[in-house]
């Protein structure tokens, strides 16, 4: 039985997909190059059929596991990289950079404005779980936006001349802000205006949603360190878990020593067998994102033709693979990432409700039908329900599944 799906939301369709040619037409080109990358670096670290036994216990001397380190490090042109199985999400990954680059007394600037939800439990700036950095003496301070939602490189170059400042984190994406997320050129500005001040101050990128999504990355452009997580777009769909960091060797050490134990750090993590799909994961990346921006694209495009503002519009550059789209009232929220549901490939029966998610203070509610469990690089669809309730939708494993999910999210928007 084909999917119900109305005349009305395919004469959609067919209007979307023609203004969005030129569109698309870029962002393969996009892929093209970033896959030409990966290939490079597979070709030059002789990947070889041994690379993917993997190992167990303590994963003493997993060459594959080292080589896909390498791998990376070459892929985003820095000093070293940890890829690890063992961090469980990217708040995870994110977390032990950031132990890694600040210590008791000192202070962590974040220069984006405010972190997503999970990160400022991390700092401490709301709850009190044990551990955060707030807890151990790290101090925390942030450079607001200005009024146009950029960075504000004044205010940043004014904040990092204090002497307890050592780490400075940009947060490319936009969480759940309404800000635009950044381009690497506007980080790589933030990068020449920390910089030309002092040189000590360590820059860390969480570069989250943005991987593969232009030519470069932040790491080209001045961030010291920057960090991620394997089932988002360098996992390509295909990595079971996991999260990576890459840049100066002394930041990823300090970094894989938190993850680890002082002393041990990079030494151990066992692979498990799973070598063979971070490797498959990251060479099919450069495509599978591709695939996330041309659903981004294709659901603005629908959406406007709806009359729903939605940000980045069809007709901007992208920079991450995440969607904004505004509803203004709950239920078109809730009937929207409802529809999302029931284009999932698993779960598809499921009806999604808001819930108090774990490290947010408002109720979410949240559209996965997933392979991988919380993967944002397949199709699926969140927001919080707050104003201006507001969809953030991401992934799309294949543009052909992820058209699918959008056009049954508009059939159930006008039903």
């Amino acid at each position: 039985m084909p999917l119900q799906i109305s005349e009305r939301t395919r004469a959609l369709v067919q209007q979307a997909e023609k203004d969005l040619r030129e569109a698309f037409s870029k962002v393969d080109a996009i892929a093209q190059a970033n896959t030409e990358k990966v290939l490079d670096a597979f070709q030059t670290h002789r990947v070889a059929e041994s690379y993917f036994s993997g190992t167990t216990g303590y994963g003493y001397d997993d060459i594959g596991r080292d080589a896909l380190e390498e791998i990376y490090a070459q892929i985003f042109h820095t000093e070293d990289a940890l890829v690890r199985l063992q961090f469980v999400n990217g708040t995870h990954a994110i977390t032990c950079a950031l132990y890694g680059a600040v210590k008791p007394g000192e202070t962590l600037l974040y220069v984006t404005g405010a972190p997503y939800d999970t990160i400022q439990s991390v700092i401490g700036l709301t709850g009190d779980a044990p551990g955060s950095l707030k807890s151990y003496g790290i101090g925390y301070s942030q450079v607001e936006l200005t009024d146009e939602g950029k960075p504000d490189l004044e205010a940043i170059s004014r904040a990092v001349q204090r002497p307890a400042v050592k780490a400075a984190v940009i947060q490319r994406s936009r969480g759940y802000a309404t800000r635009a997320s950044l381009s690497v050129a506007e980080i790589g500005a933030i990068c020449d205006a920390i910089h030309s001040i002092r040189r000590d101050v360590a820059i860390l990128v969480d570069n989250c949603y943005g991987e593969f999504v232009e030519t470069t990355e932040p790491t080209e452009v001045g961030a010291d360190l920057v960090m991620g997580s394997l089932i988002k777009n360098p996992g390509g769909g295909l990595a079971p878990m996991g999260g990576y960091l890459v840049g100066r060797h002394d930041l990823v050490e300090s970094a894989a020593m938190r993850l680890t134990v002082p002393g041990i750090g990079k030494e151990c993590g066992a692979t498990l067998g799973n070598n063979r799909s971070l490797y498959q994961g990251l060479f099919l990346a450069p495509h599978v994102t591709a695939q996330a921006v041309k659903t981004a694209l294709f659901a603005a495009r629908m959406m406007e033709l709806l009359g729903y503002d939605t940000d980045p519009v069809s007709t901007q550059i992208r920079y991450d693979i995440i969607q904004m789209i505004r509803f203004g009232e709950p239920e078109a929220l809730k009937k929207f990432c409802r529809g999302i549901q029931m284009g999932a490939p698993v779960d598809s029966y499921v009806t999604p409700e808001p819930w108090d998610m774990p490290g947010y203070d408002t109720p979410v509610i949240m559209a996965a039908g997933a392979f991988i469990q919380g993967s944002s690089i397949e199709l699926s669809c969140d927001g919080p329900m707050r104003e201006p309730y507001a969809a953030y939708l991401q992934g799309g494993l294949t543009y052909e599944s992820g058209k699918l999910g959008i056009m049954l999210a508009v059939e159930a928007l006008l039903a």
